[in-house]
């Protein structure tokens, strides 16, 4: 078997997924370099040299790189931070290894008013309505406060306030979510503001869709529709968080979709890819450049938002459904030859576990919480056994816990993943579950409807009930 030397830029669960589908090459055998954002269990174990830069600053991840480029082929990033900092354009220039992710001009998620404006010329059709705030224009505070209510008087207050730059001030702002007044909804806009430009654009009724795809800078290969839950609890209450979930169905469809919603996703991004393209010699597009949440709505599709990644958690629904050789896959990315992917015709949930700490669910629902458990070790051998007594239809991913010593503990941010893989929804969501059920200590919690019967069904009658108004 040939050795091949993988450099892997690791947040969390989605890229110990990604290192575990290397692994399972039965044509090479992988040699994994993983630059982490703390000590992942999963990865430290997995790894042939693994090093944490907590910040995974370029120019660390650099010098890490270089001083390792003869052994490495090829490399693969995972975070957007890194990606719209510009380490595939530092790599590449400095070494002969290339790395699977837009370069720093094509991070289209650097910028959500660069993102609208581009959708704007290519697919205008899939563009909520929107205006963009910039400080250039406005000179005082009363001035932009009358531009923004005149704005909200035509959008009958129903709005989002998202900042121009991911991560600044209080981020995206919701009507009827994060504030519910019009001084409440001003106060959120001004901490963005403060930072940059700011759009306020129409919230949109609808059941939401993630759509991927891998592109080798020629062509685009769609990988299956997964949905995912953003809300911390159940029932869709909450804060927005990274994604405590997501599920896939055996096809490439979501069962509250169409054939129809499927071609037209593709059509859409395709319109959007081939403007870019028309930029760059292609490669520069190469990696996962359209992970776009999208809403089904009355009116047709609307686009949410794009990143230049692969989806965290959506990409975990997929990786383990590949025919192919992932790292085949990979060159054939890099090589401008990827035209078409295999996939098992297979279900997956997967369960993000999380500490009491995350989305407030300490102060939610602080009778849920065993506070002398808070802050233990986690205990994953039982979870670990059923990933072998399963045959890997049950995959457990680690991602916001770090080893201390031989002991794992939980940080901050969603802790672990757990996917499960069946021929039907219920049956991986009972595996997922299962696997979820499985580990024990720190008092972490979980959604317990991701992919339920009755969550999905809600979405099926609820777009039934669109197509027909």
């Amino acid at each position: 078997m040939e050795k091949v030397g993988i450099l892997v830029i690791s947040y969390g669960a989605r890229e110990a997924a990604i290192v575990d589908t290397f692994q399972q090459s039965l044509e090479y055998r992988p040699e994994i370099y993983v630059v982490d954002k703390q000590m992942n269990p999963f990865n430290v174990r997995r790894a042939k040299e693994h090093v944490v830069i907590p910040d995974l600053n370029v120019s660390k991840i650099l010098k890490f790189v270089m001083k390792r480029r003869r052994k490495i082929d090829f490399g693969i990033v995972g975070p957007e931070k890194p990606i719209i900092n510009g380490l595939r354009d530092s790599i590449e220039r400095k070494s002969d290894i290339s790395i699977i992710c837009p370069t720093k001009k094509f991070a289209l998620e650097a910028s959500k008013v660069a993102q609208r404006e581009l959708f704007e010329r290519t697919v205008p059709n899939a563009n909520p309505q929107f205006k963009i705030f910039d400080p250039a224009n406005y000179k005082t505070t009363v001035e932009v406060k009358k531009a923004v209510y005149s704005w909200l008087d035509e959008l009958s207050n129903q709005a989002v306030v998202k900042p121009d730059i991911p991560a600044a001030g209080k981020g995206v702002g919701v009507w009827g979510d994060h504030f519910n007044t019009r001084g409440q909804l001003f106060e959120h806009f001004l901490s963005n503001y403060a930072h940059g430009k700011v759009i306020i654009e129409e919230k949109i009724e609808g059941e939401e869709s993630s759509y991927q795809a891998f592109c080798d800078g020629k062509n685009l290969t769609p990988l299956p529709e997964t949905r995912d839950y953003k809300r911390a609890f159940d029932e869709d209450q909450g804060p927005n968080t990274g994604g405590m979930g997501s599920y896939k169905d055996k096809g490439s469809l979501l069962p509250f979709m169409i054939p129809e919603s499927r071609e037209k996703e593709i059509e859409i991004v395709q319109k959007i890819f081939n403007s870019l393209r028309k930029q760059n010699s292609g490669d520069q597009l190469r990696g996962v450049p359209f992970y776009v949440a999208f809403i089904h709505t009355a009116m047709g599709l609307k686009i949410l938002e794009n990143n230049s990644r692969p989806g965290d958690p959506e990409i975990i629904n997929i990786l383990p459904l590949l025919k192919d050789d992932f790292i085949d896959i990979c060159f054939k990315m890099i090589e401008g030859n990827l035209t078409r992917v295999g996939f098992e015709r297979k279900a997956s949930v997967v369960t993000y576990k999380a500490p009491p700490s995350y989305g407030g669910y300490s102060n939610v629902f602080p009778e849920f919480v065993d506070q002398e458990q808070v802050g233990k070790s986690i205990k994953l051998r039982d979870a670990y056994k059923l990933v072998q007594e399963t045959d890997g239809d049950i995959r457990v991913y680690p991602a916001s816990m770090e080893l201390r010593g031989n002991e794992t503990y939980a940080l901050t941010s969603r802790a672990i993943a757990v996917a499960g893989i069946a021929d039907t929804i219920h049956e991986a969501r009972q595996l997922s579950l299962a696997g979820i059920n499985a580990i024990e200590g720190g008092s972490l919690w979980h959604r317990s409807d991701i992919a339920s019967s009755e969550h999905i069904k809600k979405s099926i009658d609820h777009m039934e009930e669109l197509r027909t108004d």
